[in-house]
């Protein structure tokens, strides 16, 4: 029950957004700021709940390692939607969105099956402030691009689907597999996290958010901070 419970909130933030970028105003400061505190969230969130953890079960060079791959291939597929894709459509964001939010996910449903209620609400929290205003911008740039309404909506609805299965079945079909394992998948997704937070929320962030941005971060980390340690 906690799963869905859990994915319908996350998941379905893609589409809370996609419908205020297209219907709704999005001011730039507004959506600066909220991906900044998403960002300061997300940062502290992929440390303390995905990479200190693997230090236990996994390591310090296999931790290294797969988190740094996970940066990588984050990073040079990124590259490729950048060099490839039309991003002033919004396409790029999407795509950009969604293969952030597949190891994201997957480790969302990793994280529930042995985290405390807590401890998933701080990651959970993280991704929920993370999807609304990417999705909310990537639409408003899909509208500016002439895409109708229809066919936007149904874009993020499928993303939101797909991310939808990669908690499933980072819950499910990893339900029995072992911790040290688990950690390194979770070291694999927090890399690929971290970079782009650094090539896509915190330079969107500031450029939207201005100055105000890096305050809106330190409060995103000082949340996640707080649901950590309640969760502790």
């Amino acid at each position: 029950m906690m799963i869905f419970l859990v994915i319908l909130v996350v998941s379905g933030a893609l589409i809370v957004g996609a419908l205020w970028g297209v219907y709704g105003k999005l001011p730039n400061w507004l959506k600066g700021n909220l991906l900044a505190i998403a960002g300061g969230a997300l940062m502290l969130s992929v440390v303390l709940e995905m990479i200190q953890p693997a230090l236990s079960h996994s390591g310090l060079w296999l931790t290294v390692v797969f988190t740094l791959f996970g940066a990588v291939v984050f990073a040079g597929v990124d590259y490729l939607i950048d060099e490839k894709l039309d991003n002033e459509g919004g396409v790029g964001l999407l795509a950009a969105i969604t293969l952030d939010g597949v190891p994201e996910n997957l480790a969302l449903g990793v994280a529930l099956i042995g985290g405390n209620v807590m401890q998933v609400a701080a990651l959970a929290g993280s991704i929920l402030l993370s999807n609304l205003p990417e999705a909310a911008g990537g639409a408003k740039q899909m509208k500016e691009g002439s895409s109708s309404h229809k066919k936007i909506l149904m874009l993020w609805v499928g993303a939101a689907i797909l991310l939808s299965l990669a908690a499933i079945a980072g819950n499910t079909l990893l339900s029995g597999v072992p911790k040290s394992t688990l950690s390194l998948i979770d070291c694999f997704a927090a890399g690929a996290v971290i970079a782009s937070l650094a090539t896509e929320v915190f330079p969107q962030a500031y450029k939207e958010g201005n100055h105000w941005a890096g305050i809106s971060t330190g409060i995103g980390l000082v949340l996640a901070l707080g649901l950590n340690q309640l969760g502790g």
